[in-house]
């Protein structure tokens, strides 16, 4: 399964470039996470419990973040074992571009699957890794952001959980 895409964030690029390497985020923002540890250095550790159709597991695995350019770009991979389940792995190509009102992350995300999990069918495994990705980015554009308040002259503003800690 191949996704292309791309999520205006309101964040200059050094705040998602941080973002993307803190633990806290990575695992408030990976669906199902329950556990994250390390560093981008020495990789993640991270174990995720998903339900992909009829096969619910717990899957353990380790996370990377590689061919670094500071503040422009990298690749995030992870692999994880889910037991009789089978195991899922994949990765994702990140860059950022600065914009007048933020960020563009661009994403290109690959995932595989194998054991019992790989034999619901391409539909299936393919519609989960969108839904996973869109919930990952998702999830990452609003710790940034916040979701949208609305202020007393009826305009939106955001401000994301990752800002008010920081700001």
């Amino acid at each position: 399964m191949e996704l292309k895409d791309h999520r205006d964030i309101a964040a200059s690029p050094t705040e998602v470039w941080d973002a993307l390497l803190d633990a806290d985020v990575l695992k408030a923002c990976i669906p199902g996470c329950e556990e994250m540890t390390g560093s981008p250095e020495e990789g993640f550790e991270a174990v995720v419990v998903q339900k992909v159709g009829p096969v619910k597991a717990k899957f353990k695995g380790a996370v990377s973040i590689t061919d670094m350019v500071q503040g422009e770009s990298c690749t995030i991979s992870g692999e994880g074992k889910g037991g009789p389940a089978g195991f899922a792995k994949g990765g994702a190509d990140i860059r950022l571009e600065p914009t007048q009102d933020g960020t563009r992350l661009h994403y290109e995300v690959e995932a595989k699957v194998g054991g019992k999990l790989a034999q619901l069918g391409s539909r299936i495994i393919d519609g989960f890794a969108k839904k996973m990705a869109d919930q990952f980015f998702e999830r990452f554009q609003t710790a940034l952001e916040g979701p949208a308040e609305e202020t007393e002259d009826g305009e939106e503003k955001k401000k994301g959980w990752l800002k008010r800690l920081v700001g």
